[in-house]
């Protein structure tokens, strides 16, 4: 099993942003795993990382 690091993209963080809504009636955690997603793929956005 490989362990490579693959950085978050903001593609990604959407898919998890959206179900974790659909899960949830419509709102995210604050401090959630979707919301800490959502602030890496967005960090990685102005890094340039793709």
């Amino acid at each position: 099993m490989s362990h490579k690091k693959v950085p978050m993209t903001l593609d990604a963080a959407s898919r998890i942003v959206s179900n974790e809504a659909k899960n949830n009636g419509g709102k995210i955690a604050k401090n959630g795993f979707a919301a800490k997603a959502m602030s890496a793929a967005a960090k990685n956005a102005n890094k340039g990382v793709k």
